[in-house]
């Protein structure tokens, strides 16, 4: 599986969407929107607005997590197969 992680270091989101992939050892590379060129365009030209985190799975775009309810770990930990049980 290729997950691209796109983030800004600013982002609460962000940070818990990292500390979910860190927790269930799911390798990704992070694409940090404000240092990578580019990064912010390509994230606006796929989701149509600058919101972020966002997975992109095997090419997929994924939307991690709902404004107001945060990161969606149930959804994700359905998503890529893992526990969330504590």
């Amino acid at each position: 599986m290729d997950l691209k992680v796109y983030s800004a270091v600013w982002c609460r989101d962000c940070r818990e969407a990292k500390r979910f992939l860190q927790k269930h050892s799911i390798a990704y590379t992070e694409i940090d929107i404000e240092r990578v060129p580019g990064a912010a365009d390509e994230l606006l030209a796929h989701v149509g607005k600058k919101a972020i985190p966002q997975f992109v799975i095997d090419g997929k775009w994924v939307q991690p997590y709902r404004p107001g309810q945060g990161f969606l770990h149930d959804e994700m930990a359905v998503l890529f197969g893992v526990s969330e049980a504590g």
